[in-house]
């Protein structure tokens, strides 16, 4: 049977996704409250109900990406993926956050930087796709490098073919963004490797044929 604390937890639970989805004030108030007050879970159900009702300031979107809770700060960087028009002050906190202790909260900001394709953040994906411990992590950034399209990150995009398989295929999809005779060069090699998805992802792309 469950306890009473894990009834009340489903009813809170419940009741802050269905206020994510009523437009009245008694569901805002409802999903201010949890999100200042509640456990972390229902702060994170708050999270996606304030982020869906647009109720959040840019403080507020900045301080949450630091929140203690790893959970929080996971489910920020996400969202902050799908806003628009994020404030310059948001994106610098989106950089910094790449240097977070939790793999998850990496990836899901490189991921974000890319989908904002923001320029400024080249040094710092580079960094984190060329030497972060978590294959995600390095993977995510790679990703967000063949976004944003930079030919400043095309040595690293390049340097990522030699490392594991889904980076590989992740790094061939990142020079679909670029041209040239070192881009070719690479496709030629990737479209030898060793990994038969890296080879389909190079022919995929339709810029490379074989020499015979």
């Amino acid at each position: 049977m469950q306890s009473d604390d894990e009834t009340l937890a489903e009813g809170s639970y419940r009741a802050l996704v269905a206020a994510s989805y009523h437009d009245d004030d008694a569901s805002k108030d409802l999903l201010r409250a949890a999100l200042a007050n509640g456990a972390p879970r229902e702060r994170v159900l708050a999270l996606r109900g304030a982020s869906r009702h647009d109720l959040l300031s840019n403080d507020q979107w900045r301080a949450l990406l630091v929140d203690e809770e790893v959970i929080v700060r996971r489910e920020v960087a996400r969202l902050l993926a799908y806003r628009t028009l994020l404030a310059e002050t948001i994106l610098d906190d989106l950089v910094a956050a790449l240097g977070d202790d939790d793999p998850l909260v990496v990836e899901r900001a490189a991921f974000a930087l890319g989908e904002h394709a923001h320029v400024a953040a080249l040094d710092a994906l580079c960094e984190t796709s060329a030497h972060h411990d978590d294959p995600r992590c390095r993977e995510s950034a790679i990703a967000a490098l063949g976004a944003i399209g930079d030919d400043r990150a095309l040595a690293t995009i390049i340097t990522a073919l030699e490392d594991k398989a889904p980076i590989r295929r992740r790094a061939i999809v990142a020079l679909s963004n670029f041209e040239g005779p070192e881009v070719d060069a690479a496709l030629a090699r990737a479209g030898e490797d060793r990994d038969w998805q890296v080879r389909a992802a190079v022919s995929q792309l339709g810029r490379h044929e074989n020499d015979d």
